[in-house]
């Protein structure tokens, strides 16, 4: 079975207008779905940014809804610009269908906080760390699909690097810090990563440590992505082995708001974080 293709923003943003507009229309999906010729499943599909809509369809649901001029031609360039591919979708057969839609999103992405208790997050991990924590799944992958796996976790971080990169905002349990994944040499190079990447001006990295006690967030990790344009909602993605689930209602995205903020207040400061992982590096042998 192929992979279902990853959403951006831009794909979001349309299912929104779209759903928007045929609510304001006082239509229901049987009705759209009889004039345009296809299933109501398929209508409900574009309005959850399931499927990327055909650019046909789209100017025929804005003729349904009224819309003309200017504001569909906006939107049919919307439409254009959600069909296009990203780079993800050429190695879709390498990445798992749960996290496909988080390589899209995250691509769109001006914003990703997070908070992660046992290991470093993908796109500040090294290679050799990355390579370590893939190789201790209860079954190790073959090496051609754990190079394939490697080379998109490092495509990835060129986010990091481009033009105008996401502001990067993660709390790390000192745990994160503390358990050593690979070898002592691996891991002295990813705690040297961390802490050149601390000092750049989009990147934020506090510790959240040991002694801070009981904490709001021990359940376990999260990310929260933000978006450069007010109309696309921010989003939280929880992960879980072998699966993820994307919270989108504005109640849950707040919620786990107000919960990085508990933990951010709580963490030592950036320059604290710094000198804590420069004695953690330097403590490896």
């Amino acid at each position: 079975m192929s992979a279902q293709r990853s959403p951006s923003a831009r794909q979001r943003r349309l299912a929104a207008i779209l759903r928007g507009l045929r609510k304001d229309a006082g239509l229901s999906r049987e009705a759209v779905a009889e004039r345009l010729g296809c299933s109501p499943p398929t209508v409900t599909r574009i309005e959850a940014a399931q499927t990327t809509a055909r650019v046909a369809d789209v100017s025929v649901m804005l003729d349904i809804y009224g819309v003309t001029g200017q504001s569909k031609d906006t939107l049919l360039q919307l439409a254009r610009d959600a069909r296009k591919r990203g780079w993800w979708d050429k190695m879709s057969d390498a990445i798992p269908e749960y996290f496909q839609s988080y390589v899209g999103l995250e691509e769109d992405a001006s914003a990703v906080w997070g908070y992660e208790s046992e290991y470093v997050p993908g796109l500040f991990q090294t290679e050799e760390y990355a390579r370590a924590v893939l190789e201790a799944e209860p079954t190790r992958p073959p090496e051609d699909e754990l190079a394939h796996t490697l080379s998109i976790r490092m495509k990835r971080q060129e986010r990091l690097t481009a033009p105008s990169p996401p502001e990067m905002w993660m709390v790390l349990n000192e745990a994160v810090l503390r358990r050593e994944v690979g070898s002592p040499d691996i891991m002295r190079g990813q705690l040297r990563r961390l802490a050149d990447l601390s000092v750049q001006n989009h990147v934020n990295i506090q510790v959240l440590p040991f002694d801070s006690g009981a904490h709001p967030a021990m359940n376990g990790g999260f990310s929260l992505l933000k978006f450069p344009k007010p109309s696309d909602p921010a989003i939280v993605y929880v992960e879980y082995w072998r699966g993820g689930i994307y919270l989108e209602e504005s109640s849950e995205v707040d919620a786990y708001t107000r919960l990085f903020d508990h933990l951010r207040a709580r963490a030592l400061g950036p320059d604290q974080t710094r000198r804590l992982i420069t004695q953690v590096a330097g403590g490896s042998k």
